[in-house]
C-alpha cells in the first residue's frame, strides 16, 4: 500500500512539474500577460486534480455537498438541458474525458463510483471558481472577446459537468451504495 502511494505521489510530482515546464515554454512564447495562459491553469487545475487523487479528493463545501434528488429533476436543470448534456457525454467519445465515473461494467462498487463522481463534481466546481475571477479580470484589462471565450469554456467545461455529476449523485444517492 505505501508503495502505492509513493508511485501515486511520484506520478502527481512528474506531471506537475511537466505542466510548469509547459507553462513556461508557452509564457515565452506568448508573454507572461497573455490570457491564455489562465485559460491553460484552469486545464492544469483539473489535471493535477484527477491525477490526485489517489491520494487526495477534492471535496464540496459543506453547504453544498449535499444534493436533493427532487430539485435536479425540474427547474434550472431541466431549463438548461442538463439531461441532454448527459447524454451527449454518455454516447459519444466526450465519456473518454473522464471514465471513472462510470461502473466499468460492474468492476467498482457504488460506494466507490460515489466518491469518483463527487471528486469530479468539485473539481469541476472549484475550477469553476478559481477561473471565474479571472474571466473578471480579462474582461477588466480590455480582452472582451477572449472574456467571452471563456465564459463559454467556463459554462462548457465546468458548469454543464458539474451540474450533470449532481443529477447522476442525487440517482446514486437513491440507491444501497454497498454494492
Amino acid at each position: 500500500m505505501a508503495l502505492q502511494k509513493w508511485r501515486s505521489f511520484a506520478r502527481l510530482l512528474c506531471v506537475a512539474v511537466m505542466f510548469g515546464v509547459c507553462f513556461a515554454m508557452l509564457a515565452a512564447v506568448i508573454g507572461i500577460r497573455s490570457p491564455w495562459l489562465g485559460l491553460l491553469l484552469m486545464f492544469y487545475f483539473m489535471g493535477l486534480a484527477k491525477v490526485a487523487e489517489p491520494l487526495v479528493m477534492l471535496r464540496m463545501p459543506p453547504a453544498l455537498r449535499a444534493v436533493d434528488a427532487r430539485r435536479v429533476k425540474q427547474g434550472l436543470y431541466r431549463w438548461l438541458g442538463v439531461r441532454g448534456f448527459g447524454a451527449l457525454l454518455r454516447n459519444t467519445p466526450l465519456r473518454l474525458f473522464n471514465t471513472s465515473v462510470y461502473r466499468a461494467g460492474g468492476k467498482r462498487t457504488l460506494a466507490e463510483l460515489a466518491r469518483q463522481i463527487e471528486s469530479a463534481e468539485s473539481t469541476h466546481f472549484w475550477a469553476a471558481v478559481l477561473f471565474s475571477p479571472y474571466i473578471v479580470l480579462v474582461w477588466s484589462r480590455g480582452f472582451v472577446a477572449e472574456a467571452i471565450l471563456f465564459i463559454f469554456v467556463q459554462i462548457v467545461f465546468n458548469l454543464y459537468p458539474f451540474l450533470h455529476l449532481r443529477i447522476v449523485r442525487a440517482r446514486l444517492s437513491k440507491l444501497d451504495l454497498k454494492n
